[in-house]
């Protein structure tokens, strides 16, 4: 069984060459993207480029977050957005700039059949308030950022694991491993059993590597270095 078939993959990016040339890969099962992404990407049309990649991937699920501030404003392009197309999922962060919680926005969009994935989550406490929030939605998902945990010296493997725990009675809800930083990172939330990770297009090249021998793979680095020396045409005299 491969790595992909006990979580699922959803590519992260901005990158619409990226996006065509995954759209193609059964391996990935959703994609994501956010403001900061799109705009490390060079994106200027938000709307534009959102129904570019929708008009790319049709058959699976498509997260686009919200950028407003003030709830209100949210809602209208949690709207906008969802009437684009029937795979795309609204990112509600767990709170706006302010650090006051999304929670009575969720529940109004949740009754409006908007389907949600609430993102920046951090702790337990937001999963247990999100997840409440969410209660009566038929599907979406949680995005706990498991590689910002880990950047901060923390193991993020007992919150992850208790995220799920929070969310074992709601089937309607998938929690999702983000801003993932390793390969090794999709076997951790495989294992655990976490529903989706989300994984950058670089970090997607090297799938490949899963299970590869390590002493071919010692050979194959050594090589690299002695073969980009020579192309830049190093010379280091002898003593």
């Amino acid at each position: 069984m491969s790595i992909a078939d006990r979580v699922k993959i959803f590519a992260d990016g901005a990158d619409i060459t990226g996006i065509a040339a995954l759209a193609h890969t059964p391996a990935i099962k959703g994609f994501t993207t956010n403001p900061t992404l799109m705009r490390a990407a060079g994106v200027r049309d938000y709307e534009g480029f959102a129904r570019q990649a929708l008009d790319l991937v049709r058959d699976r699920p498509f997260s686009f977050e919200v950028f407003a501030d003030d709830a209100g404003e949210m809602r209208g392009q949690a709207r906008r957005l969802a009437a684009l197309a029937p795979n795309l999922y609204v990112k509600i962060p767990v709170t706006n700039t302010a650090g006051e919680s999304t929670a009575p926005l969720i529940r109004a969009l949740v009754g409006e059949g908007v389907k949600l994935n609430i993102t920046a989550l951090l702790t337990p406490a937001q999963v247990a308030t999100v997840s409440e929030a969410l209660g009566a939605s038929p599907h979406s998902f949680i995005s706990v950022f498991a590689g910002r945990i880990a950047d901060t010296g923390r193991d993020p493997l007992p919150i992850m694991k208790e995220a799920l725990d929070i969310m074992r009675g709601q089937p309607g809800l998938e929690l999702i491993w983000a801003s993932s930083r390793e390969v090794y990172n999709i076997y951790q939330a495989a294992e655990i059993g976490c529903h989706a990770i989300t994984v950058s297009h670089d970090l997607l090249k090297k799938l490949s590597l899963g299970g590869k021998d390590l002493l071919e793979l010692s050979l194959e680095t050594v090589r690299m270095f002695h073969a980009d020396a020579t192309a830049s045409g190093f010379r280091l005299a002898a003593l």
